[in-house]
């Protein structure tokens, strides 16, 4: 059995909430479990952990998946927050995310990185981020629609040579699009797999020596493919990439 770790998303206590509202919750979404379970693979849920105590089921595992989710917060790529901290993000799962991908690129593990999981990976390798793309850039393209949602999408140009297009076979390919910050400066030994098609925003990358270390990262959902599969790129075969350095 392949044993895949998935970082946690987190729900702090909140009052208001009439179930657990007083606790805080760890969950991946469902299209996520959904996603990553197939016949010999088994997506597993890593608790918050005192280190001494997370360690030793980060050992267990075959390989890492890091999830989409709440913001990168800017204290993590040291950053002053702008418009007054509107976009704080999630300190607390960063540090916590941040442990763990440190733990797995160290022990040569297989990284996928999916949307904030692709911008903590640029985090983690000392590049930063756009705090919100629409304020920083002026982009004119959607990149996210909170009503929309995963029902937006658009063209990504596939890097000559690259991881990418070495698994698609094509140039452009189309990806959904679920996200409001985005890379403003590419970590250190990341090499740039795709880039969107109109304003040229990096859309994924992959660490540099990927025979010694797989890390792949992507903006888009794949897990999400399904809600408007006929315009987005099939997911499996990114997905099937990954799955083959976990054997």
């Amino acid at each position: 059995m392949i044993k895949i770790g998935v970082s946690a998303c987190f729900m702090y206590p909140d009052p208001n909430r009439l179930v657990f509202g007083q606790k805080t919750l760890t969950y991946f979404e469902h299209d996520m479990s959904r996603f990553l379970s197939r016949k010999g693979v088994m997506p597993i849920l890593l608790p918050d952990l005192p280190w001494e105590e997370l360690e030793q089921y980060l050992k267990e595992m075959d390989g890492f998946v890091f999830q989409g989710g709440a913001d990168v917060s800017p204290q993590s790529y040291h950053e002053e927050m702008i418009e007054s901290g509107r976009w704080p993000g999630d300190y607390h799962r960063d540090q916590y995310e941040l442990k763990i991908m440190d733990w797995a690129f160290k022990q040569h593990k297989p990284i996928l990185a999916i949307c904030r999981g692709f911008q903590l990976a640029n985090v983690y390798f000392g590049g930063t981020l756009y705090q919100d793309l629409n304020l920083q850039t002026k982009t004119l393209v959607e990149h996210r629609n909170a009503q929309l949602y995963d029902n937006i999408f658009h063209e990504v140009e596939c890097c000559a040579g690259g991881l990418i297009e070495s698994i698609y076979k094509q140039k452009k390919v189309m990806v959904n699009s679920v996200h409001h910050q985005g890379i403003k400066t590419l970590g250190n030994d990341l090499v740039v797999d795709a880039i969107s098609s109109e304003d040229q925003l990096i859309e994924a990358f992959h660490y540099k020596n990927s025979d010694q270390q797989f890390l792949l990262g992507v903006q888009w959902h794949p897990e999400f493919s399904h809600t408007i599969q006929d315009k987005v790129v099939d997911p499996q075969p990114l997905f099937n990439t990954f799955l083959e350095r976990l054997k």
